[in-house]
């Protein structure tokens, strides 16, 4: 296998297990980086070396083939999220396409829940599973997901001593190797104690007949020793349909926006919530700042004079009120 064919197979992997992308998003996906990687072949250039006037080159070549607009701006975009993964996974250190503007429209803000959906899901996650074991353990992924902002492989990968002793923080590993911070709140903390008995007293019974123990907080019997991404994907979506959320709108990622969005929304600084999620950019942060125009009108509602005076003459109506 090539190095460019490793890199995609790595990012559709993950596209299908962290984002929940549709098979025929991942088969775009697929096409248009095959065309991408077939040009690269022919000019003598390779992924990893490859700069942003490399990029530049093959949209002009794409436009001289006569693609449609909005063909080309797919392409840039699956280029665009390529490079993002690897920037991101430390297979490269820049990232050749992060300032490229191509035909294509705005880029669209990512899904997100409502806090009110957020908090059906975790109302519902410790009345998911067949046991109280299960149970205690979905409780527990919900609940240091939505506190954290945890990336999916980031949290069923989490080592058992990470969770030791009541923490008020938790050391996370993320891409690359990164390691960060990240505080729990009071009723994530209450989740993972009640795991963390359950799993203790499963753990003794089976050392007890001879079975090792496993270093991870969620362990599972698989090869990679830890619950998947692929079934805490699956977990999640049915915790959605009893939640009455639409499952088409939840995926572990769209927990991580709500994570950001929330706090955003709630007056956190855009670079607390930069280390928070693990960006090793705020560009790549940014994107949550759409959330901000509610919030800067209502502070300008609330605190500007004129505002206020309107508000007195009107009883404490604003213009915004009567419609």
């Amino acid at each position: 296998m090539t190095e460019a064919a490793r890199w995609i197979d790595l990012f559709l992997e993950a596209q299908a297990a962290e984002l929940g992308a549709a098979k025929n998003t991942l088969l775009a996906y697929a096409r248009d980086l095959k065309d991408f990687c077939e040009w690269i072949e022919n000019q003598g250039l390779a992924l990893q070396t490859l700069t942003q006037p490399d990029i530049d080159r093959y949209l002009v070549f794409c436009d001289a083939q006569g693609l449609a607009r909005a063909t080309r701006a797919r392409r840039l975009s699956a280029i665009r999220q390529l490079y993002r993964f690897a920037f991101d996974e430390r297979l490269r250190a820049d990232n050749p396409a992060i300032r490229i503007k191509g035909p294509g429209k705005a880029q669209r803000l990512p899904k997100t829940l409502s806090e009110e959906e957020v908090s059906r899901l975790l109302d519902m996650a410790p009345a998911h599973g067949r046991t109280a074991s299960e149970r205690s353990r979905n409780a527990c992924l919900v609940a240091l997901l939505y506190a954290t902002g945890m990336r999916v492989s980031e949290l069923v990968s989490l080592p058992l001593g990470a969770a030791r002793g009541d923490p008020r923080m938790i050391l996370v590993r993320g891409k690359g190797g990164k390691e960060r911070m990240v505080p729990l709140s009071p009723p994530a903390r209450a989740a993972l104690s009640d795991w963390l008995a359950i799993r203790d007293a499963e753990e003794s019974a089976r050392r007890a007949k001879g079975v090792q123990s496993s270093p991870y907080l969620f362990a599972s019997g698989g090869a990679s020793g830890h619950l998947t991404r692929h079934r805490f994907y699956n977990l999640i979506k049915e915790i959605s349909v009893k939640a009455h959320v639409d499952p088409d709108k939840v995926t572990p990622h769209t927990l991580r926006h709500a994570f950001a969005t929330h706090l955003l929304a709630n007056g956190a600084d855009l670079r607390v919530i930069q280390t928070l999620l693990g960006h090793a950019d705020v560009a790549t942060t940014e994107i949550y700042t759409h959330v901000l125009e509610a919030r800067l009108q209502a502070l300008v509602q609330e605190h500007h004079p004129l505002a206020q005076a309107a508000r007195r003459k009107t009883g404490g109506k604003t213009s915004s009120d009567g419609q």
